[in-house]
Protein backbone atom coordinates (compact mmCIF):
# COMPACT_ATOMS: atom_id res chain seq x y z
CA UNK A 1 0.00 0.00 0.00
CA UNK A 2 1.80 3.28 -1.19
CA UNK A 3 0.98 6.55 0.59
CA UNK A 4 0.53 10.05 -0.83
CA UNK A 5 -0.31 13.26 0.62
CA UNK A 6 1.18 16.83 -0.50
CA UNK A 7 0.75 20.15 1.13
CA UNK A 8 0.60 23.89 -0.89
CA UNK A 9 2.83 26.28 0.21
CA UNK A 10 0.03 29.09 -0.21
CA UNK A 11 0.55 30.48 3.41
CA UNK A 12 2.16 29.36 6.78
CA UNK A 13 2.02 26.16 8.10
CA UNK A 14 -0.91 26.19 11.46
CA UNK A 15 -1.44 24.09 14.04
CA UNK A 16 -4.50 21.78 11.85
CA UNK A 17 -1.93 21.57 9.60
CA UNK A 18 0.22 19.75 11.72
CA UNK A 19 -2.64 17.66 13.91
CA UNK A 20 -4.07 17.02 10.52
CA UNK A 21 -1.25 15.96 8.27
CA UNK A 22 2.73 16.49 9.12
CA UNK A 23 2.04 14.26 12.23
CA UNK A 24 0.45 11.90 10.15
CA UNK A 25 3.05 11.45 7.44
CA UNK A 26 4.82 8.35 8.90
CA UNK A 27 4.98 5.71 6.48
CA UNK A 28 8.54 5.14 5.84
CA UNK A 29 7.52 3.80 2.24
CA UNK A 30 5.15 7.36 1.36
CA UNK A 31 5.83 10.30 -0.38
CA UNK A 32 5.38 13.37 0.83
CA UNK A 33 5.55 16.19 -0.77
CA UNK A 34 5.58 20.76 -1.12
CA UNK A 35 3.52 21.29 -3.43
CA UNK A 36 4.97 24.12 -5.20
CA UNK A 37 3.82 24.06 -8.43
CA UNK A 38 0.05 23.94 -7.47
CA UNK A 39 1.00 27.77 -5.39
CA UNK A 40 1.40 29.12 -9.17
CA UNK A 41 -2.11 29.04 -10.15
CA UNK A 42 -2.99 32.39 -8.37
CA UNK A 43 -0.74 35.47 -8.47
CA UNK A 44 2.30 35.04 -5.94
CA UNK A 45 5.27 36.80 -4.92
CA UNK A 46 8.17 34.40 -6.44
CA UNK A 47 10.63 35.40 -3.24
CA UNK A 48 7.55 34.36 -0.55
CA UNK A 49 7.21 31.19 -2.60
CA UNK A 50 10.47 30.31 -2.41
CA UNK A 51 10.83 30.95 1.45
CA UNK A 52 7.92 29.10 2.27
CA UNK A 53 8.69 25.97 0.32
CA UNK A 54 11.74 25.86 1.65
CA UNK A 55 9.82 26.18 5.38
CA UNK A 56 7.47 23.37 4.71
CA UNK A 57 9.96 21.00 3.72
CA UNK A 58 11.98 21.44 6.90
CA UNK A 59 9.09 21.57 9.00
CA UNK A 60 7.95 18.14 7.56
CA UNK A 61 11.30 16.82 8.38
CA UNK A 62 11.18 18.14 11.75
CA UNK A 63 7.60 16.24 12.25
CA UNK A 64 9.37 13.27 11.88
CA UNK A 65 8.47 12.19 8.07
CA UNK A 66 11.19 9.62 7.69
CA UNK A 67 14.58 10.68 4.84
CA UNK A 68 13.74 9.87 1.69
CA UNK A 69 10.25 10.64 1.59
CA UNK A 70 10.05 13.94 1.56
CA UNK A 71 10.68 15.89 -1.70
CA UNK A 72 9.84 19.60 -3.95
CA UNK A 73 7.26 19.01 -6.21
CA UNK A 74 9.05 21.38 -8.92
CA UNK A 75 12.25 19.12 -8.33
CA UNK A 76 10.38 15.70 -9.57
CA UNK A 77 9.77 17.19 -13.22
CA UNK A 78 8.02 14.03 -14.27
CA UNK A 79 5.00 15.91 -12.16
CA UNK A 80 4.59 17.95 -14.77
CA UNK A 81 5.46 15.63 -17.79
CA UNK A 82 2.36 13.44 -16.91
CA UNK A 83 0.13 16.55 -15.65
CA UNK A 84 0.19 16.97 -19.45
CA UNK A 85 -0.79 13.48 -20.68
CA UNK A 86 -3.42 13.75 -18.29
CA UNK A 87 -5.20 17.04 -19.82
CA UNK A 88 -5.44 15.11 -23.23
CA UNK A 89 -7.30 12.61 -21.08
CA UNK A 90 -9.75 15.09 -19.51
CA UNK A 91 -12.60 17.45 -20.33
CA UNK A 92 -13.53 20.41 -20.10
CA UNK A 93 -16.79 19.80 -18.94
CA UNK A 94 -15.34 18.28 -15.43
CA UNK A 95 -12.69 20.51 -15.00
CA UNK A 96 -14.91 23.60 -15.18
CA UNK A 97 -17.13 21.91 -12.21
CA UNK A 98 -13.66 21.51 -9.91
CA UNK A 99 -14.99 23.75 -6.68
CA UNK A 100 -11.35 25.81 -7.10
CA UNK A 101 -11.92 26.93 -10.55
CA UNK A 102 -15.68 27.79 -9.30
CA UNK A 103 -14.85 29.90 -6.79
CA UNK A 104 -11.38 31.37 -8.01
CA UNK A 105 -11.26 31.62 -11.57
CA UNK A 106 -14.63 31.21 -13.56
CA UNK A 107 -15.66 34.61 -15.05
CA UNK A 108 -12.96 36.64 -13.65
CA UNK A 109 -10.57 38.73 -15.86
CA UNK A 110 -7.16 37.38 -16.28
CA UNK A 111 -7.90 34.37 -14.57
CA UNK A 112 -4.66 31.51 -15.21
CA UNK A 113 -5.19 28.71 -17.24
CA UNK A 114 -3.37 26.46 -14.50
CA UNK A 115 -6.31 27.22 -12.02
CA UNK A 116 -8.37 25.91 -14.78
CA UNK A 117 -5.90 22.52 -15.55
CA UNK A 118 -4.49 22.04 -12.42
CA UNK A 119 -6.64 19.37 -10.90
CA UNK A 120 -4.67 17.27 -13.97
CA UNK A 121 -1.58 18.33 -11.98
CA UNK A 122 -2.89 16.69 -9.02
CA UNK A 123 -3.63 13.57 -10.93
CA UNK A 124 -0.63 13.13 -11.82
CA UNK A 125 0.91 13.78 -8.54
CA UNK A 126 -1.71 10.79 -7.09
CA UNK A 127 -1.22 8.18 -10.25
CA UNK A 128 2.47 8.44 -10.48
CA UNK A 129 3.39 6.68 -7.48
CA UNK A 130 0.47 4.07 -7.58
CA UNK A 131 -0.82 5.68 -4.43
CA UNK A 132 -3.76 3.28 -3.35
CA UNK A 133 -4.38 5.61 -0.54
CA UNK A 134 -4.65 9.64 -0.67
CA UNK A 135 -5.19 10.96 2.75
CA UNK A 136 -6.89 13.82 2.11
CA UNK A 137 -9.44 17.14 4.07
CA UNK A 138 -13.08 17.41 2.75
CA UNK A 139 -11.97 20.25 0.43
CA UNK A 140 -9.76 17.72 -1.44
CA UNK A 141 -11.84 14.93 -2.23
CA UNK A 142 -13.33 16.16 -5.47
CA UNK A 143 -9.64 16.34 -6.63
CA UNK A 144 -9.04 12.74 -5.77
CA UNK A 145 -12.85 11.72 -7.25
CA UNK A 146 -11.16 13.22 -10.69
CA UNK A 147 -7.86 11.22 -10.44
CA UNK A 148 -10.28 8.05 -10.38
CA UNK A 149 -12.29 8.96 -12.89
CA UNK A 150 -8.91 9.66 -15.22
CA UNK A 151 -7.32 6.64 -14.05
CA UNK A 152 -10.32 4.72 -15.39
CA UNK A 153 -10.24 6.29 -18.43
CA UNK A 154 -6.75 5.99 -19.21
CA UNK A 155 -7.01 2.50 -18.69
CA UNK A 156 -10.07 1.75 -20.60
CA UNK A 157 -8.76 4.10 -23.46
CA UNK A 158 -5.25 3.19 -23.82
CA UNK A 159 -4.37 0.10 -21.55
CA UNK A 160 -4.04 -0.86 -17.63
CA UNK A 161 -1.47 1.95 -17.22
CA UNK A 162 -2.51 3.81 -13.62
CA UNK A 163 -3.69 2.13 -10.28
CA UNK A 164 -7.40 3.93 -9.21
CA UNK A 165 -6.90 4.83 -5.91
CA UNK A 166 -8.67 5.82 -3.30
CA UNK A 167 -10.11 8.08 -0.57
CA UNK A 168 -8.81 8.15 2.73
CA UNK A 169 -11.13 10.30 4.62
CA UNK A 170 -8.43 12.67 6.77
CA UNK A 171 -9.17 12.31 11.11
CA UNK A 172 -10.87 14.86 13.03
CA UNK A 173 -8.22 16.58 13.68
CA UNK A 174 -8.44 18.21 10.37
CA UNK A 175 -11.45 19.95 11.05
CA UNK A 176 -9.72 22.72 13.68
CA UNK A 177 -10.86 26.01 12.82
CA UNK A 178 -10.24 29.37 13.69
CA UNK A 179 -10.03 30.48 16.97
CA UNK A 180 -11.77 34.05 16.16
CA UNK A 181 -14.58 32.70 14.01
CA UNK A 182 -15.14 28.99 14.66
CA UNK A 183 -17.21 28.28 12.17
CA UNK A 184 -14.55 28.62 9.33
CA UNK A 185 -11.45 26.17 9.07
CA UNK A 186 -8.20 27.58 10.37
CA UNK A 187 -6.69 28.40 7.60
CA UNK A 188 -2.75 28.46 6.50
CA UNK A 189 -4.17 31.34 3.86
CA UNK A 190 -5.10 33.69 6.25
CA UNK A 191 -2.60 36.68 6.86
CA UNK A 192 0.24 36.32 8.97
CA UNK A 193 -0.83 38.03 11.83
CA UNK A 194 -4.50 36.94 11.64
CA UNK A 195 -5.29 36.10 15.25
CA UNK A 196 -7.50 33.23 14.77
CA UNK A 197 -4.55 31.38 13.51
CA UNK A 198 -1.85 29.52 15.37
CA UNK A 199 1.18 29.27 13.64
CA UNK A 200 3.31 25.78 13.93
CA UNK A 201 6.59 28.83 14.00
CA UNK A 202 4.80 31.22 16.46
CA UNK A 203 6.53 31.94 19.63
CA UNK A 204 4.83 30.19 22.67
CA UNK A 205 3.38 33.30 24.85
CA UNK A 206 1.71 34.10 21.23
CA UNK A 207 0.17 30.68 20.78
CA UNK A 208 -1.07 30.77 24.69
CA UNK A 209 -2.64 34.57 24.38
CA UNK A 210 -4.03 33.38 21.01
CA UNK A 211 -6.12 30.66 22.66
CA UNK A 212 -6.67 32.51 25.71
CA UNK A 213 -8.50 35.15 23.41
CA UNK A 214 -10.38 32.69 21.72
CA UNK A 215 -13.82 33.23 20.94
CA UNK A 216 -16.75 31.59 23.08
CA UNK A 217 -19.81 32.23 24.12
CA UNK A 218 -21.71 33.75 27.71
CA UNK A 219 -23.19 30.94 29.38
CA UNK A 220 -19.99 29.20 30.66
CA UNK A 221 -21.42 25.52 29.97
CA UNK A 222 -18.47 23.19 28.91
CA UNK A 223 -20.20 20.84 26.25
CA UNK A 224 -19.55 19.36 23.00
CA UNK A 225 -22.21 20.91 20.70
CA UNK A 226 -20.82 21.87 17.20
CA UNK A 227 -24.19 23.80 16.26
CA UNK A 228 -24.79 25.59 19.31
CA UNK A 229 -21.35 26.43 20.89
CA UNK A 230 -18.69 26.21 17.82
CA UNK A 231 -15.58 27.96 19.81
CA UNK A 232 -15.98 25.90 22.82
CA UNK A 233 -16.25 22.55 20.35
CA UNK A 234 -13.12 23.89 18.64
CA UNK A 235 -11.04 24.16 22.08
CA UNK A 236 -12.11 20.52 22.78
CA UNK A 237 -11.53 19.02 19.97
CA UNK A 238 -7.95 20.71 19.76
CA UNK A 239 -7.55 19.58 23.03
CA UNK A 240 -8.87 16.08 21.84
CA UNK A 241 -6.53 15.91 19.11
CA UNK A 242 -3.62 17.29 21.19
CA UNK A 243 -4.13 14.44 23.77
CA UNK A 244 -5.24 11.50 21.89
CA UNK A 245 -8.91 12.07 24.15
CA UNK A 246 -12.35 11.79 23.52
CA UNK A 247 -13.64 15.89 22.93
CA UNK A 248 -17.33 14.78 24.48
CA UNK A 249 -15.42 12.88 27.41
CA UNK A 250 -12.92 15.76 27.88
CA UNK A 251 -15.87 18.32 28.05
CA UNK A 252 -17.31 16.95 31.45
CA UNK A 253 -14.67 17.60 33.30
CA UNK A 254 -14.40 21.50 33.20
CA UNK A 255 -16.73 23.54 34.93
CA UNK A 256 -15.17 27.17 33.49
CA UNK A 257 -13.93 28.35 29.95
CA UNK A 258 -10.93 29.79 31.36
CA UNK A 259 -9.51 26.65 32.72
CA UNK A 260 -10.43 25.04 29.49
CA UNK A 261 -8.22 27.25 27.45
CA UNK A 262 -5.85 27.01 30.00
CA UNK A 263 -5.05 22.99 29.40
CA UNK A 264 -6.00 23.01 25.76
CA UNK A 265 -2.63 26.27 25.73
CA UNK A 266 -0.49 23.48 27.68
CA UNK A 267 -1.59 20.91 24.96
CA UNK A 268 -0.68 22.34 22.01
CA UNK A 269 2.28 23.98 23.74
CA UNK A 270 2.85 20.11 24.41
CA UNK A 271 2.58 18.71 20.78
CA UNK A 272 4.48 22.46 19.16
CA UNK A 273 7.69 22.87 21.69
CA UNK A 274 9.54 19.47 20.40
CA UNK A 275 8.71 20.32 16.53
CA UNK A 276 9.76 23.76 17.28
CA UNK A 277 13.00 22.45 18.89
CA UNK A 278 13.51 20.12 15.99
CA UNK A 279 13.01 23.05 13.03
CA UNK A 280 15.67 24.80 14.25
CA UNK A 281 18.38 22.45 15.00
CA UNK A 282 17.69 21.90 10.93
CA UNK A 283 17.93 24.90 9.96
CA UNK A 284 21.61 25.28 11.72
CA UNK A 285 22.37 23.14 8.86
CA UNK A 286 20.99 24.00 5.03
CA UNK A 287 23.45 21.35 4.14
CA UNK A 288 21.98 18.79 5.43
CA UNK A 289 17.97 19.73 4.66
CA UNK A 290 19.80 19.64 1.27
CA UNK A 291 20.73 16.18 1.40
CA UNK A 292 17.68 14.83 2.93
CA UNK A 293 15.58 16.51 0.07
CA UNK A 294 17.60 15.13 -2.62
CA UNK A 295 17.51 12.01 -1.24
CA UNK A 296 13.67 12.49 -1.35
CA UNK A 297 13.94 13.79 -4.83
CA UNK A 298 15.96 10.95 -6.25
CA UNK A 299 13.53 8.51 -4.85
CA UNK A 300 10.86 10.05 -6.15
CA UNK A 301 11.96 9.69 -9.57
CA UNK A 302 12.95 6.51 -9.77
CA UNK A 303 9.55 5.62 -8.18
CA UNK A 304 7.79 7.89 -10.79
CA UNK A 305 9.62 7.67 -13.66
CA UNK A 306 8.54 4.00 -15.09
CA UNK A 307 4.48 4.79 -14.87
CA UNK A 308 5.54 8.37 -16.89
CA UNK A 309 7.36 6.57 -19.53
CA UNK A 310 4.21 3.62 -19.79
CA UNK A 311 1.74 6.63 -19.96
CA UNK A 312 3.50 7.61 -23.14
CA UNK A 313 4.02 4.26 -24.99
CA UNK A 314 0.65 3.63 -23.87
CA UNK A 315 -0.82 7.45 -25.68
CA UNK A 316 1.54 7.01 -28.75
CA UNK A 317 4.71 8.50 -28.16
CA UNK A 318 6.41 5.68 -29.16
CA UNK A 319 10.09 7.75 -29.22
CA UNK A 320 9.91 8.58 -25.78
CA UNK A 321 12.82 7.23 -23.45
CA UNK A 322 13.44 3.76 -21.79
Amino acid sequence: MTTLSGITPSGRLTLGNHLGALRRFTDPEGFYFVANLHAMTTKHDPRRLAALTREFATLMLAAGTAPGTVFVQSDVNTHAQLAYLLECTSYVGELSRMIQYKEKGKGRPMTRASLFTYPCLMAADILLYGADRVPVGGDQSQHVELARDVAIRFNREYGETFVVPRLAKAAYATRVKDLADPTKKMSKSEADDAVGTIRLLDPPDVIRRQIMRAVTDSDNEVRHDEAAKPGITNLLDILAACTDGDPVQLATAYSSYGELKRDVADAVLAVLEPLQKEYARLTTDPGAINELLAQGRDRALEASLPRLRAAERAMGLAGSAP
